[in-house]
């Protein structure tokens, strides 16, 4: 199929086979991870969530692995490459993606478990500002993004208390329906759009007192 963009093939369930997990609240992960491998599927993990999930007995490929290129810039680059996000961003039903993806020896993405850095807290608790600076998230950001645009063929999970959902979801053949991927979409641009107006409104202070001083 060439350039399909017809709803008609918006799949309804979809097979997870992949998962990215990238948690900063790592409470109740490692159950989630756990009924991901007893269905056979595997785990990509960054820094201190691969970590966290080995320490767990919870098989993970650290995505340095995957992308043949270690994290640099003490971890603000490591999820920002091709094989990460050409993963989540193919569509399925499209034969110049597929291809691509086999050209470049990319692996699709089916199932992203992410949420964010604590800014508000490193807000409300750090006096520093280059603390705060690098509590503002990209490479989750975008990911979020990307899965919640690619909702037809990704799911994202950026709520801790959605796990036990997904776990149930999965119990149908390993896959996730379409209204599912939906609804987590509409929770991750929610998201996302959450942290960016909490950065515009610090960002927004530090001018105005830059301007008054």
């Amino acid at each position: 199929m060439d350039n399909v963009d017809s709803d008609e093939l918006f799949t309804d369930k979809v097979k997870i086979k992949r998962a990215l997990i990238s948690v900063t609240d790592k409470n109740n992960i490692e159950k989630l991870a756990k009924v991901l491998v007893d269905y056979n599927i595997e785990i990509l993990s960054t820094g201190g969530t691969a970590k966290f999930l080995k320490e767990n007995a919870i098989p993970v490929k650290d995505v340095s692995d995957e992308t043949n290129f270690p994290e640099i810039l003490n971890g603000r680059v490591k999820t920002l490459h091709p094989k990460i996000h050409g993963g989540i961003l193919s569509r399925r039903n499209n034969s110049v993606h597929i291809n691509q993806l086999q050209n470049y020896q990319i692996k699709e993405i089916d199932l992203l478990i992410i949420n964010l850095y604590k800014f508000k807290e490193t807000l409300e608790n750090n006096k520093y500002k280059t603390e705060v600076i690098e509590n503002i998230d990209i490479g989750g950001p975008a990911m979020i993004r990307a899965a919640a645009k690619n909702h037809p063929f990704v799911t994202v999970v950026t709520d801790p208390s959605d796990y036990d959902d997904i776990a149930d979801s999965l119990d149908n053949g390993g896959t996730v329906s379409a209204d599912m991927r939906r609804r987590y979409a509409a929770k991750a641009f929610a998201r996302t759009s959450a942290s960016d107006k909490m950065i515009t409104d610090w960002l927004t202070t530090q001018t105005n007192e830059a301007d008054t001083s």
